[in-house]
């Protein structure tokens, strides 16, 4: 927005902007400041929080788990990786990022390492969700779910 030099001056005068008097025009869409943005009730509300996680060391517990496959390759886990075939990760609903975890099997005995990388399952009951790799290596591709013993090892 373009202002002759009679009212260049009158804004000079009330302090609105400051600029050399002799100039002709000036853009002033550059000085108007930015209103600061208020957050609303809803943004307040809803805000992410850093979540603060208590759990006791070496504590074992019990449940199903289950496992997701080769549809979720190449897409980014909740820590932000990227989710390949062969990693020996797992998603856990509240654990730490980094976790480890041994995961075994109730109906074999067979058991595994794996790091928590992501959020997870969203469906009732279950506690762990497994890669595949990390699921054929406990046995539990076949049959999809399994109970487990879940043991945190650091």
């Amino acid at each position: 927005m373009l202002f002759n030099k009679k009212i260049l001056i009158t804004l000079i005068a009330c302090g609105t902007i400051a600029i050399p008097i002799d100039a002709q025009a000036i853009s002033v869409s550059s000085f108007i400041e930015k209103p600061i943005k208020q957050k609303t009730e809803w943004e307040t509300k809803f805000e992410q929080k850093i979540p603060t996680y208590t759990v006791p060391l070496a504590s074992t517990y019990q449940g199903q788990a289950s496992f997701y496959g080769p549809g979720f390759y190449g897409n980014r886990t909740a820590n932000g990786e990227v989710y390949r075939p062969g990693t020996m990760t797992a998603a856990h609903p509240s654990l730490p990022f980094g976790t480890r975890v041994r995961v075994t099997n109730l109906n074999n005995g067979r058991s595994t390492v794996v790091r928590i990388n992501d959020r997870g399952p969203y469906v009732g009951g279950r506690i762990i969700d497994l890669s595949e790799t990390a699921a054929d290596s406990i046995g539990m591709i076949h049959s999809g779910v399994a109970p487990v013993k879940i043991q945190i090892l650091n």
